[in-house]
């Protein structure tokens, strides 16, 4: 007989919780697929559809704005109709904006998918890692949630090697085919989440005690019920406004800040990391390197922050993120004028040192807020990244012609600075809690 106290955050790693990483895992998977597979297609529907600089650019922005208006969607419909039937909301528009590509050969037609993919990459933020914290063990939940940030170069890979599988074997004029391509791992994330569960979290925060006690049992055993789920029952429904009005507003700004202080700098630096790297001197077959260099180092960095989540406090990890960042951002415009070498291993450095912020903005989100605002939190921070994302590489070229390259890593690194000061003054430290306790003011 389980003893009542033992809670679900303490039992060991189980096949339900590993097949639960694979499913989620699908959805970063699917994010880095569909952000990528239109890069591979953009130059050949250019000339296809004889686009203007204006489509080219909006059909390249389209999936982005799509992902700002998902992470609010995706964050209010999670906490209303369940993280189950929510988990398969994005995989079906996946499917069907994926093989509408193949009967449209217009600008307004590829835009229109394109956002429509875009708004279900940002669905499924919210759902994936909702999930993924409310049934893991706190020893494992900092890892898993890492690791969704790992899939994501995972899928952003596979998107290269299969548009040019497709182009080679079908010949340039094979857009279509390149972006319908994405049906497929829609498909496959549908596949494997069959069978999943409703959150316990979620089915308590609504009242529905028995349902949530039959899933418990069916994850872990007969002998486990409410008593071993550390989960506060709430007796009247909370609001939005009354959980910021609570305190929560604090927390809202502290994800919201560190996530856009650490997206901002990485999507402008590794956008343009070609002409970075011209920019500081680094030309040639050293540049071609480089840029090869700085994609695995990033992916390097992430690895090593998730190895190492377990071991280090999340707001250490946090602080330290930033500050060796903004360093090495600092070091990138001081010594602009010196040897490709340095440059480069400036650039691998703040590549490297930057995987801590990064691994972390989906454990913050996740740990920090109850049931009732937790998908909310990641849906904003979703929403509003993707902002941070777009000003970022919209003003770096900008920046590097009108500024220099130096006050171009200045700037970056002030970015870095600042998600340090807010870190600093707010980040809490939650890695030993159970997710009630990382969840509670007191």
């Amino acid at each position: 007989m389980t003893s009542p106290n033992i809670t679900i955050e303490d039992v060991p790693l189980n096949r339900f919780h590993k097949l639960l990483s694979y499913r989620a895992g699908a959805g970063g998977f699917v994010d880095g697929y569909v952000l990528c597979i239109i890069g591979v297609a953009l130059g050949q529907i250019t000339t296809s559809l004889a686009l203007s600089a204006f489509w080219e650019g909006i059909i390249a922005a389209s999936s982005l704005i799509g992902v700002f208006f998902g992470g609010f969607i995706g964050g209010w419909i999670t906490n209303f109709i369940g993280r189950r039937r929510t988990f398969f909301v994005g995989p079906v528009l996946f499917i069907a904006a994926s093989v509408a590509h193949l009967f449209t050969d217009s600008a307004v037609a590829i835009f229109l998918l394109r956002l429509v993919i875009g708004i279900a990459v940002g669905i499924e933020y919210p759902v994936s890692t909702s999930l993924v914290v409310e049934f893991m063990p706190k020893k494992y939940r900092g890892s898993r949630l890492a690791m969704l940030t790992l899939v994501w170069f995972a899928g952003a890979a596979t998107a290269y090697s299969v548009g040019e599988i497709i182009f080679r074997t079908m010949g340039v004029d094979a857009w279509q085919w390149v972006l319908a391509s994405s049906a497929v791992i829609g498909l496959i994330t549908i596949l494997i989440r069959l069978g999943t569960p409703e959150s316990p979290r979620w089915l308590l925060s609504k009242g529905r005690f028995a349902e949530a006690e039959a899933v418990l049992k069916s994850v872990y055993g007969n002998d486990f019920s409410l008593k071993n789920l550390p989960e506060e029952c709430r007796e009247k429904r909370v609001t939005l406004f009354s959980l910021l009005h609570s305190g929560y507003g604090k927390r809202m700004l502290f994800v919201l800040t560190f996530w856009t202080c650490a997206i901002v700098p990485i999507f402008a630096v590794y956008s343009f990391a070609p002409k970075v790297l011209a920019a500081l001197n680094v030309k040639g077959d050293v540049a071609s390197l480089g840029s090869a260099l700085i994609t695995l180092l990033f992916f390097s960095g992430c690895l090593i922050a998730t190895r190492i989540i377990n071991l280090i406090d999340r707001r250490s990890m946090l602080i330290y993120s930033f500050l060796l960042s903004a360093i090495a951002l600092l070091g990138l415009g001081y010594f602009h004028n010196q040897s490709g070498g340095l440059i480069l291993a400036l650039f691998a450095g703040y590549a490297l040192f930057t995987g801590g912020s990064q691994v972390l903005i989906l454990v913050y989100p996740n740990e920090i807020f109850p049931t009732e605002l937790r998908t909310f939190a990641v849906g904003i921070g979703t929403s509003i990244s993707r902002i941070g994302a777009a000003v970022g590489t919209y003003f770096v070229p900008m920046s590097l012609d009108t500024l220099g390259i130096a006050q171009t890593m200045y700037i970056a690194a002030i970015i870095c600075l600042i998600g340090l000061v807010v870190s600093f003054v707010l980040a809490p430290e939650t890695r030993t809690l159970d997710l009630q306790q990382a969840a509670s003011l007191s």
